[in-house]
């Protein structure tokens, strides 16, 4: 009987400890959420136009981008709607994938 007893507090122990070490991991994933969430606050909005620049000081653009592009590249400019338009008109080519040129009104 009493190594029943033992071995029922050895469980009841063991149960305070890891209930203990929940409350722990949940404060952590609550303020790792706060941290992640801060930081896409702080993150400027993205652009609705974008411009992929060549390599090189002053090299040509390559690409005429949507903001929501899933392309990834890192020599890039923001461009206004107005921009996005004349830089298609001017020869630039657009994105394949993301389709600014349908987006701003020219024709395929």
């Amino acid at each position: 009987m009493a190594d029943e007893q033992s071995h029922l507090q050895m469980l009841y122990f063991l149960r305070r400890v890891q209930l203990k070490h929940l409350r722990q991991t949940e404060h952590w994933i609550e303020e790792a959420e706060r941290r992640a969430a801060e930081q896409v606050a702080r993150r400027p909005p993205a652009p609705d136009w974008v411009l992929e620049r060549g390599i090189g000081q002053g090299a040509p653009p390559v690409l005429v981008h949507t903001g929501a592009c899933y392309m990834r590249f890192t020599r890039r400019r923001a461009l206004s709607r107005d921009e996005a338009r004349q830089a298609l008109v001017d020869g630039v080519p657009a994105c394949t994938h993301c389709h600014p040129d349908t987006e701003l009104g020219f024709l395929e």
